[in-house]
């Protein structure tokens, strides 16, 4: 089936049993990823020009780091990108949460126990989330912290390994400045004369990654790195 009248499908799917058995909306639910997931692997994106690579650029707010331990995704901001150029459709969406939010990230988010009381559940969050996405290669600052939660909740609620690669931003910015290390996205965006906007707000920080990814994909480029494959080798020898 093609991709885009499988996408038809699962849409009208998903609007029937959205208020539906959670048994029935999960099973095409993981029916919709398994079919992304063989749609993924008939691509080759290591090997696609940088300038060409369709990538969406994420960050999520989460109550902590450990989801393991019961930590939860607060929300979800992306930014579609194709090469250095943002495209200008942005995904952003609250979870909803239950319990009580830590003070501290009240305070580092803005995100209140009300708004998440009223938001879409981690389940449709994420199938929006991934259906934004579609067959588009992931890239976060520092995108460890992302990286956990997606491979957990997409065994937790979908039983399926989270197969999207997500390419950690310092993976360029190493290779254009080796003398930086670990740096902090507002300290980056701070050296590059980018606005430090909407902080820690999950969408905030998408849209700032999202133009460092674009200005760094350009120096990488004048080193030599013209795909994926070539940042991976030349990140190998650093």
């Amino acid at each position: 089936m093609a991709f885009e009248p499988f996408m038809q499908l699962f849409r009208g799917i998903q609007g029937r049993y959205s208020q539906g058995i959670g048994g029935i909306q999960n099973s095409h639910q993981m029916a919709y990823l398994r079919h992304l997931q063989k749609e993924m692997n008939k691509l080759d994106p290591m090997n696609v020009p940088l300038n060409e690579l369709d990538v969406v650029v994420f960050d999520i707010e989460t109550t902590g780091f450990f989801p393991e331990k019961g930590e939860s995704i607060l929300s979800i901001g992306a930014v579609k990108m194709k090469g250095s150029s943002i495209i200008e459709e942005p995904y952003y969406s609250l979870v909803y949460y239950d319990q009580p939010i830590p003070n501290n990230i009240v305070e580092l988010t803005g995100i209140t126990n009300e708004q998440v009381l009223h938001a879409p559940p981690i389940t449709d969050v994420m199938m929006n989330f991934f259906q934004f996405v579609q067959n588009s290669t992931l890239v976060a600052h520092h995108a460890s912290h992302e990286k956990r939660f997606m491979q957990y909740i997409s065994l937790k609620l979908f039983k399926t390994p989270f197969k999207h690669r997500i390419v950690d931003t310092s993976f360029l910015y190493k290779i254009a400045e080796p003398h930086r290390h670990h740096v902090a996205l507002e300290q980056i965006c701070c050296d590059n004369q980018i606005p430090i906007l909407d902080r820690h707000n999950a969408l905030g920080d998408a849209k700032m990654t999202a133009q460092l990814w674009a200005i760094y994909v350009e120096k990488v480029q004048k080193l030599g790195c013209d795909t994926l494959q070539d940042v991976y080798n030349h990140f190998a020898r650093i």
